[in-house]
């Protein structure tokens, strides 16, 4: 294995920790106008979060900037050819981050109303943009020999890339009804878990359109049947994982199984991809791996200061985690966030 292949799998391991952790975070915030009924449950579902957000949202800064040193030619192409969708994204988390922080201090109930409506809004605008580059990106896109990307309205928005974004906001909001069960106590517990019995019938009849527009619209089935075959079996399988948990009420399965869910889509859309970066609606214009690779020398440095950070930080969000597993109950009134 080559150090560019390795740092495409990189990559790809990076942003389906992103999806796995920050993945709950947004369907959190969904929650706080599909769960919760007053201010005290809505402030109970944000601190759920509290400790974490912002470092969940670091995995994606990581992965972006992992791409920047390591391909940067696909950094090149992907978000200049994208930069609107980007921006949204961007709007989505700056309003997200702002509105967690700006409600706490609002001094009327109209003001803290809005910023409540803020975080809701920017929780549900990252999903549903990322996931619609990755499944434009994939279906090909007008590229020119130099690799610059010129994707048209209907490159961007079709059947596909909307489906793929209403399944990445409908999979984070499951996930994170998964994870206010394994964090609050008492009604909102309950109703997370009976909201979810309706939500994931929905998302298996979504993963089967998902797939069925995957098998027409992409080439993964034809370059990688096999390997493409078992990443979308293992989508459903961790699903019905995470519903098991949800009917039997183990809440750690269900967890698990919707961020396993979430991750594998990740790993779907990059076994396919590989061994190109970016397709290109005519193939001879495709960047491969190799060709936009930065150099060995540059990789090689990566690559060793990786092997030493990447345990450091793997051991303190795990430390990090371990610090707020007690259960928060709305009706203490003692949520600090």
């Amino acid at each position: 294995m080559t150090l560019s292949t390795l740092w495409f799998i990189v990559i790809g391991l990076l942003f389906s920790i992103f999806l796995f952790l920050e993945g709950f975070d947004f369907g959190v915030g969904m929650s706080t106008r599909f769960l919760a009924r007053d201010d005290s449950e809505r402030a109970a579902i944000m601190s759920s979060i509290g400790p974490h957000w912002d470092g969940n949202e670091t995995w994606l800064v990581t992965a972006g900037g992992a791409m920047f040193a390591s391909l940067p030619m696909w950094y090149a192409s992907l978000f200049s050819g994208y930069y609107i969708l980007f921006l949204l994204v961007l709007v989505g988390l700056i309003l997200r981050g702002v509105s967690f922080e700006f409600h706490k201090h609002a001094e009327t109930s109209t003001g803290k109303n809005l910023w409540m409506w803020s975080f809701f809004i920017g929780s549900i605008l990252p999903p549903f943009f990322l996931c619609m580059i990755l499944l434009s990106m994939v279906q090909g896109i007008p590229m020119n020999a130099n690799g610059d990307a010129f994707p048209k309205f209907f490159d961007v928005v079709n059947l596909l890339s909307v489906v793929g974004g209403v399944a990445g906001v409908l999979l984070s909001l499951v996930h994170g009804l998964n994870f206010i069960r394994l964090r609050l106590a008492g009604p909102l517990r309950d109703r997370a878990r009976n909201l979810n019995k309706i939500l994931y019938p929905i998302l298996f009849l979504g993963e089967v359109v998902f797939a069925v527009l995957v098998f027409f619209q992409t080439d993964f089935f034809t370059k990688r049947f096999a390997s493409s075959l078992i990443i979308t079996a293992l989508i459903v399988l961790f699903s019905l994982l995470g519903y098991y948990g949800v009917l039997k009420n183990r809440e750690g399965w269900s967890f698990a199984g919707s961020g396993l869910s979430l991750s594998m889509v990740i790993v779907l859309l990059f076994n396919g991809l590989f061994p190109r970066v970016m397709i290109a609606t005519n193939p001879a214009h495709s960047i491969l791996i190799k060709n936009a690779a930065n150099s060995q020398y540059t990789l090689t440095i990566m690559t060793i200061v990786a092997c030493i950070l990447v345990p450091i930080v793997a051991i303190y969000f795990i430390w990090s985690y371990s610090l707020f597993t007690k259960r928060i109950n709305p009706r203490e009134n003692t949520v600090k966030y």
